[in-house]
């Protein structure tokens, strides 16, 4: 719908003091100027294609992305090896290879604008002065959001709203990121209210982990190119969602005409 039309249509109603009510006889009053029907279906058929598109692109990103989770499934737990590996896997408990520790007190009050992240439960939420762990970092959410992991690609400040991988034993940062993302750590938490993750939990789940660090950086390069290639679809359908609200603003007001 063009912005023309919505601003008709607003001044047409609001009628209550809570809820607009559409007046259906004025509405019925407006005039909208309008092409001839050669015009109408020529326009129609141009965002006709533009949604075609977009379906496209959503039935695309819907495959990749399963894609990706049997990949995951396969992998990371060694029912199919990559070429050039072989050898069994080792049984290791989490904390292991992957330790985990809760994050660092940082009052909203105290940030200080600067250029490194600050990791909450949820994901970077803010940027500090001054960072606490270096690069590259794992981390998950402690309280409130939990079972969503984060790689972070530069220095960082893990929130004590979090946990984050103190160091990676004979381990890859970005392997022990989709190995983490694998588990579901949301199975650990505790508390009716606020969901808790109780580090000690997952430090004892026990998983099969590549004996070589090069099996690890092998299965990790493999996911991340997917991840990438789902990245750049999901960006080129929101620039295609973004061309066909221009389109319709366009088209549906005259401002360009199709020839």
């Amino acid at each position: 719908m063009s912005e023309t039309i919505q601003r008709a249509i607003s001044v047409a109603g609001g009628t209550g003091s809570t809820v607009s009510n559409l007046r259906i006889p004025v509405l019925k009053g407006l005039r909208i100027a309008a092409p001839n029907g050669v015009e109408q279906r020529a326009i129609a058929a141009a965002l006709s294609d533009v949604d075609a598109l977009l379906a496209g692109l959503d039935r695309l990103i819907a495959k990749k992305r399963d894609l990706k989770q049997a990949a995951m499934q396969q992998l990371l737990t060694g029912q199919t090896r990559l070429p050039g590996f072989q050898g069994e896997w080792e049984v290791k408990r989490i904390d292991q290879f992957a330790p985990l520790q809760r994050g660092f007190d940082l009052p909203t009050s105290s940030i200080r604008a600067g250029d490194y992240p600050v990791v909450y439960s949820n994901g970077i939420q803010n940027h500090h002065a001054q960072f606490m762990v270096k690069a590259p970092g794992v981390v998950t959410g402690r309280s409130g959001t939990i079972g969503n992991v984060h790689f972070v690609e530069q220095d960082f400040w893990p929130h004590n709203t979090s946990l984050w991988v103190t160091k990676f034993i004979g381990s890859d940062p970005k392997f022990v990121f989709y190995l983490l993302t694998s588990i579901g750590l949301d199975r650990f938490g505790t508390g009716s209210g606020v969901p808790t993750l109780n580090r000690n939990d997952v430090h004892e789940f026990h998983v099969n982990v590549p004996s070589t660090k090069g099996e690890q950086v092998a299965i990790a390069a493999v996911l991340s190119d997917m991840d990438v290639e789902l990245t750049t679809l999901v960006a080129r359908r929101a620039k295609t969602r973004a061309l066909k609200q221009a389109m319709m603003q366009e088209l549906l007001t005259g401002r360009t005409r199709l020839v």
